[in-house]
């Protein structure tokens, strides 16, 4: 069988990038059992509620849905079990040092397939208030109407 090439996505956490100033991004291996890697590979998943912790020196992923495979028996996963992030030693502790500042949390950004193996991009983040979305969201208003403005200068139309 030949293996799989690529990236092919599964599931993005949109709302975090909304919720969260991002500082730093890191890419984590899953451990998985079989019938979560079928459910996945059907595209079916959702990172909305899900964060990691450090916990005993390994990464754990709390609260993200992979739901039950529809063709799985008895052996089948329960949809939200936590699950243990592959990372190196030095990537953890880096992770660890940083999170015992206040404020400071681990989501999940994507959920994808990387050569045929599980892989999740987590992110070391901290909350946003409310007037910084707001300015998030003026921001990209702004950036869009300039874009626009530009586009309609280009083809000849005037304002």
């Amino acid at each position: 069988m030949a293996r799989e090439q690529g990236t092919k996505s599964v599931a993005q956490n949109r709302k975090a990038r909304h919720d969260y100033h991002i500082e730093d991004t890191w890419e984590a291996g899953l451990v998985l059992v079989g019938t979560e890697v079928k459910s996945l590979r059907a595209g079916r998943a959702s990172l909305v509620d899900g964060f990691a912790e450090v916990d005993g020196g390994e990464v754990w992923l709390h609260g993200v849905h992979i739901p039950e495979y529809s063709q799985g028996t008895w052996t089948n996963h329960s949809a939200r079990r936590k699950r243990k992030l592959l990372l190196n030693r030095a990537e953890i502790t880096k992770i660890e040092r940083k999170i015992t500042d206040k404020g400071y949390t681990i989501v999940p950004l994507n959920l994808y397939f990387k050569d045929g193996r599980a892989k999740v991009e987590i992110a070391l983040a901290k909350g946003k208030k409310a007037y910084d979305k707001r300015h998030s969201l003026a921001e990209k208003q702004a950036n869009r109407e300039k874009e626009q403005a530009v586009q309609r200068r280009l083809k000849g139309i005037r304002d």
